[in-house]
C-alpha cells in the first residue's frame, strides 16, 4: 500500500503497559480483521482500500480506528463502520473498539494498495 494505516499504542512517549510483543500481536490481527470488511459495492477490502487512516491501540486494550469512506455520499456509510467496529472488537485481547469517521485528507485511488488496484484493475 502506498500509505498504509498508522497502526501504534495511543501511548507512544512513554512506557506502554502492554508488551511490545502483545501489542505487535494485536496490531497484526486487527490489520487481519480489517481485511475481512469489503465495501459491499467494492470488490476489495477496506484496508487495502486505503480507507483505514490510523489504528491506536491504548495501555488499556481499548482500540481507536480512524477511517473514511471513498466518497461523503458513499451508499454504505451507515454499515461500514459499525462492520469495522465488530470486525476490531472480535480480536482477542481488544476490550473495546471506536470509529472515527474522518474526512481529511480526502480519500482517492493513490491511497490502494497494489493488490486493490490489481482486483479493481485500475493500473
Amino acid at each position: 500500500m502506498t500509505d498504509t494505516a498508522e497502526v501504534k499504542t495511543a501511548n507512544m512517549e512513554t512506557q506502554s503497559a502492554l508488551p511490545p510483543e502483545e501489542t505487535e500481536r494485536l496490531g497484526t490481527e486487527i490489520v487481519a480483521a480489517l481485511k475481512t470488511v469489503f465495501d459491499p459495492e467494492i470488490p476489495a477490502d477496506i484496508y487495502e482500500l486505503g480507507l483505514i487512516y490510523k489504528v491506536d491501540i491504548a495501555d488499556d486494550r481499548a482500540v481507536a480506528v480512524d477511517m473514511t469512506l471513498t466518497t461523503p455520499n458513499c451508499p454504505s456509510a451507515a454499515e461500514l463502520p459499525h462492520m469495522v467496529e465488530n470486525a476490531v472488537a472480535s480480536v482477542a485481547g481488544v476490550r473495546e473498539a471506536k470509529v472515527n469517521l474522518v474526512w481529511d485528507p480526502p480519500w482517492d485511488p493513490s491511497r490502494m494498495s497494489d493488490e486493490a488496484r490489481a482486483v479493481l484493475n485500475m493500473w
